[in-house]
């Protein structure tokens, strides 16, 4: 790894934090122009869609990103194009979805984020996560994970999955699975809370709900940064076998399933 980079991650990164939020949030306003008027709608070869928002921001973001860690390469959903001989020495890097939640986009019910993540051997180590909707910025430090909401800021801390009440159960508003379903058996009463992108992550890691099983499809760049913002709130991100969900360990981009709560 570049000497540079190794300084960068072995010193304390809490001074790229504002400016990863502020990028962040130059991209969700840019997000937020396309949002208030008619758009267009592309379709991917994999059949998902993506919009002008979802590449106005990625440049945004790219841009600004190479201008303040030039050394540090870039892994975006809208900029896939690099190959696994390059991708597989990377031991640090950024991973940005510009847009997640490009349905909820589509549907104008305000549930997308711009998710920025730097990924250190394998794990997310800094991550932010904007709702520009809902202006919420949600962010990591070394101090933890903390919400920036109208004007205030506010440290969050998940809470552990009660034994004896009602579990709140963080669903896909999109992607319902019969694999949920029978996940949900395991538990004598669930309250299902639906919310589109990765403010999933943002739910558990503000404590407003206990556990977020995954029983389907995701890429790295959906789960980064909330992935890193959920463990800064002390929840865990893991296998259904247990062990951790890991970035850049192979060729896919696939996550495997998890789930996200406090042990």
């Amino acid at each position: 790894m570049d000497s540079s980079i190794e300084s960068l991650v072995d010193s304390s990164i809490d001074h790229l934090v504002s400016q990863i939020n502020d990028i962040a949030v130059a991209a969700g306003q840019e997000i937020l122009d396309i949002y208030q008027r008619d758009f267009h709608v592309d379709m991917k070869d994999d059949n998902s869609p993506v919009t002008e928002a979802d590449i106005a921001a990625n440049d945004i973001i790219v841009a600004s990103l190479r201008t303040i860690t030039p050394d540090i390469p870039i892994l975006s959903e809208e900029g896939t194009g690099i190959s696994w001989g390059e991708r597989k020495q990377w031991q640090t890097f950024w991973l940005v979805d510009p847009l997640d939640g490009t349905k909820e986009f589509i549907k104008r019910n305000g549930e997308f984020t711009v998710n920025i993540a730097l990924v250190h051997n394998q794990q997310p180590i800094l991550g932010v996560v904007y709702a520009p909707v809902l202006d919420k910025l949600y962010y990591t430090t070394s101090e933890g994970a903390f919400l920036l909401h109208d004007g205030n800021t506010t440290q969050l801390k998940a809470i552990s999955v009660p034994d004896n009440d009602v579990v709140k159960v963080v669903g896909s508003r999109s992607h319902a699975s019969p694999e949920m379903a029978l996940y949900l058996t395991r538990y004598k009463d669930t309250d299902i809370i639906p919310v589109g992108s990765s403010l999933k992550f943002c739910l558990i890691a503000e404590g407003s709900a206990h556990c977020y099983p995954r029983l389907g499809p995701t890429c790295w760049w959906d789960t980064g940064a909330g992935h890193a913002v959920a463990c800064a709130a002390g929840a865990n991100v893991v296998q259904l076998d247990g062990s951790p969900l890991l970035y850049n360990h192979q060729e896919s981009v696939l996550n495997p399933f998890f789930v996200v709560a406090k042990a």
